[in-house]
Formats: structure tokens, sequence, C-alpha cells
């Protein structure tokens, strides 16, 4: 199945069902117990650095440890699958020294996600989609990190659209879908939507995209300050596939804001919270149920059409949360405006 079938057959479930995402990736890394040789393999142990902690790399020198992880996300459900590929930019790959690999980190994280989730199709008999991750960068357009000049910055728009560029165009032979997530920076988002803008116009590469913010604290803005509906109005030129917020808070501190973006969005809701607040060893205690039945509550309400998990979620909790959500429709998108149509905006669709 080619991607473009793939993605229609996932879209024609959508308006059946809220579709099931994975859940948190670092957090499961961690269950494996890695040591600082995991992380070099056999390429990388003269390194000048250390690399432990490095987790895109893993693509390289466990790609068996992603596969494995992919893989338990799709048995426990999951209609998607995300790439390990949230720090696989020159930008964020720079604290490793390794921003010459980050195409090739991005490349691999796409090429396993893609070969595991084939191999359940053919077993399953459902299709599985897979997300190219494009996570914020740990740089921000928006924010100065020198408080006596707050008009530096570290790097450019351009310098962040050329990242992005680059992440992009490695991942897309073998993603369905393009998402932007963890966007606590508005600015920085719309530095990989115009990369992907451009990678459309200068490459032919058209693929669906999917925008999810953070919503940091209590405070309800994300870092650059935006509510959750202005975060929407910042990027619904970007016609997207789907919209939400991901990460930074469990589900029920998060309720709000995606209630919020449901009300204002016509096109589809994202969602995927953490498993509650880390506790004092920044380790999560949200059992499976306890997502599980928070989700279930949104899903009764009609607020989303994709639901998943953040930090601290697992297999377990992505079964939870496939089971409690299996008889609730799927949020009812409202209807497209004849001014919206003239204008650009309606929501993305995958064309026939």
């Amino acid at each position: 199945m080619n991607s473009q079938d793939r993605f229609k057959a996932l879209e024609a479930l959508a308006n059946q069902r809220i579709l099931v995402l994975d859940g948190a990736m670092g957090t499961q890394i961690q269950n494996y117990k890695l040591t600082e040789e995991d992380f070099q393999g056999n390429r990388f142990g003269d390194w000048e650095i250390p690399l432990k902690g490095n987790n895109d790399l893993l693509n390289l020198t466990r790609p068996d440890v992603i596969g494995e992880i992919h893989r338990k996300y799709i048995d426990a459900g999951a209609d998607f699958v995300e790439t390990n590929t949230f720090s696989a930019t020159t930008i964020a790959m720079a604290d490793y020294k390794m921003e010459a690999l980050a195409a090739e980190i991005a490349r691999e994280g796409a090429r396993i996600a893609r070969d595991v989730a084939d191999k359940a199709e053919a077993e399953l008999g459902r299709p599985v989609g897979v997300m190219g991750a494009i996570g914020p960068t740990n740089k921000t357009l928006s924010l100065s990190p020198n408080v006596n000049d707050p008009g530096y910055r570290d790097v450019t728009f351009d310098q962040v659209r050329e990242a992005y560029f680059e992440q992009a165009e490695a991942m897309a032979p073998f993603i369905d879908v393009f998402l932007i997530e963890t966007v606590f920076d508005t600015l920085n988002a719309k530095a990989a939507i115009k990369a992907l803008i451009d990678l459309r116009e200068q490459k032919g590469i058209d693929l669906p995209i999917i925008i999810s913010g953070t919503i940091t604290d209590a405070s309800g803005r994300t870092l650059s300050g935006q509510t959750a509906e202005a975060f929407w109005n910042s990027v619904r030129h970007a016609r997207p596939w789907a919209i939400g917020l991901n990460c930074a808070l469990g589900a029920d501190l998060m309720r709000q804001h995606v209630a919020s973006i449901s009300r204002v969005a016509d096109t589809r809701v994202i969602a995927y919270p953490n498993a509650g607040l880390p506790n004092a060893f920044g380790e999560y205690d949200e059992t499976p149920d306890q997502t599980a039945a928070h989700l279930k509550e949104w899903a009764n309400s009609g607020l989303v059409n994709v639901l998943g998990g953040c930090c601290g979620t697992s297999p377990g909790h992505i079964a939870a949360i496939a089971q409690a959500i299996r008889s609730a429709p799927p949020r009812k998108l409202p209807e497209v405006s004849r001014a919206m149509r003239l204008s650009g905006l309606e929501p993305f669709t995958v064309a026939s």
C-alpha cells in the first residue's frame, strides 16, 4: 500500500471512529537501561563527548530497540506511530556535535518506523500510518536566551527553516504525514510550516500536516504567550489535517485547552497528554486506567478525532485508551463556509 492510499484508508477510518496514536518514546527507551556503549555502538566509540541521552541516535546504533517499541504500540492498538526523530535536526544535534548526521538520523528513524508498520499491516490486516515527528528544537525564535539583550537570538528564522527542510526531506520517502509537535514557540512552528511548503514547491513532496502545541503551565498559554485559540489562528493557514495539544500537562489539566481548540478549529483535533505530572523523581505515576478514564470522557464529549499519549505513557496506556474509546464516535468536523473555501483555508484532505 502506498502512502497516499494508506492515508486515505486512515482518513476513512477517522470518519468512523477516533484514531489511536502511540505513546511516549523517551520514557520507553529509559526502561531498556541503555548504557553509553549502546548509544555509541560500533560507529561512535571514539566520539569526543558523551552520547548517552541522544535518543534519536539510537536509530543508528540500536535500531532493534526503536523498532521493538514501535511494534509494542501497534500491537496495543495504535493506528499511527511517530518516528524517533524529535531532535533529528542540525540545530538540536549540535549539542552532541552531530550536525552532519542529522539527516541520516532522520532518514533512519523514518525507515525503521515504516518497516515495522509495513510488517504489522501485513500481519494484522489493517493500515498503520507513520507520522514524521518534527520537534521544536532546543532554540526559540520568539524569546531571547540573554536577559540582558532582549533582541538577541541564537538562531535565525532561515536557519530554523533550513534545518526543518533537511529533516523533512530525509523522512518524506517513508512517512504518511508530517507531525509538527510539542510547539512551545509558534514562530518555530511557522519555520517548520514554511519548510514543508518549500518542500512541496521545490521537490513536489506534498504530505498532510498535523500540528500539536504545548500549553506549558497553568497560565493556559504556550511559552511564547499564546492561548490555545490564538495558537490555532496562527497556524490555520497551513491547512493542517489535525490540530491539537501534547506534552507538559496531564489529561486533567489539558482538557480545558483541548476543548478550546475543539470549539474553534475547522479541522480534526488531536491530543496526547502526559501520564499526569512527574513526581519528585521525574517519574509518571498515572496508571493506564486513570489516563484512559480521562480520555474516554473527552471522546464521549465529542472533543477529539485522534488520541494518544506523551511523556510517561506506555503500550499499556495506549491499549487502555484504545479499549476505552472504542465505541465513542469521532468529533464532527464543522461545516466549512464558502468564504473559507474561497480563502483557501479549508481543512486538508487527501486528493482523490
